[in-house]
């Protein structure tokens, strides 16, 4: 089954979302705002996206800018970071068995469906 690292506000999200219905898949969402992915769910979705964590770090939200923009951290920093801020954990992201990919821009989702 695939899940869905989604946030309802984000109208990227929620286009790759309503793919999802249209092809009749079954999916989980995971509103990864309201159920933060502990330090290992991070690094095994960071695995499967073949990514480091600051690739998969939102660089146009305020608080990146605000608080981390220009500085540097470890790989296992910013895996901190993100849980404790998930808000720059870009989306959507979709996983299927042991890959994912970050759906932008949403026709992305081809290659994993």
């Amino acid at each position: 089954m695939l899940q869905v690292y989604h946030n309802p506000r984000c109208k990227i999200s929620s286009s790759v979302v309503s793919e999802l219905h249209k092809h009749g898949l079954e999916f989980e969402i995971i509103e990864y705002l309201k159920k933060i992915p502990s330090v290992d769910e991070l690094k095994a979705l960071l695995n499967k996206l073949h990514l480091k964590p600051f690739e998969i770090v939102r660089k146009n939200e305020k608080i990146f800018k605000e608080k981390f923009k220009g500085k540097k951290f470890t790989d296992d920093e910013w895996i901190i970071i993100l849980r404790e801020y998930p808000i720059l954990i870009e989306r959507p992201i979709v996983v299927r068995k042991n890959k994912a990919i970050i759906c932008r821009p949403p026709e992305r989702i081809e290659e994993i469906i």
